[in-house]
């Protein structure tokens, strides 16, 4: 089992990693009925995708004995309504500790292989922007 998800009323969920006992509380969106005061079940799907490419860029640097350590990345997120989903994906990615173009060009062509990402429906408009510093 990877995880337990208990609903705790009121549009909110709590999942348990089973492994690492670590939490995440999601709460439905102000614009879908809730709180809004934590990530939702859409937030998370679309910040999963920037940890993810970060995970792989970061398996990369590694073999390539870069550090891109401190990295970070702005996500955001678009809605459609009918059926409601996730209809825009943006993620702009400000990189610091690589200064060669060729492995720049490595490390984002590795996160583009990253499996959130290449798990989003064809639907979903991607908007994936890479700043090196």
């Amino acid at each position: 089992m990877l995880s337990k998800v208990k609903y705790l009323g009121d549009l909110r969920t709590e999942s348990v990693h089973i492994r690492s006992g670590q939490s995440i509380i999601s709460d439905a969106p102000i614009d879908n009925q809730g709180r809004g005061e934590a990530f939702s079940p859409t937030d998370i799907v679309t910040n999963a995708v920037a940890s993810c490419m970060f995970t792989i860029m970061g398996i990369k640097a590694k073999a390539m004995d870069l550090d891109i350590s401190n990295s970070t990345a702005a996500v955001f997120k678009e809605m459609r309504e009918n059926p409601r989903m996730i209809s825009k994906v943006g993620i702009a990615f400000e990189m610091i500790g690589v200064a060669a173009e060729k492995d720049r060009v490595i490390l984002e062509r590795a996160a583009m292989t990253c499996p959130v990402f290449l798990s989003l429906h064809s639907d979903i408009e991607k908007d994936i922007q890479f700043n090196w510093k």
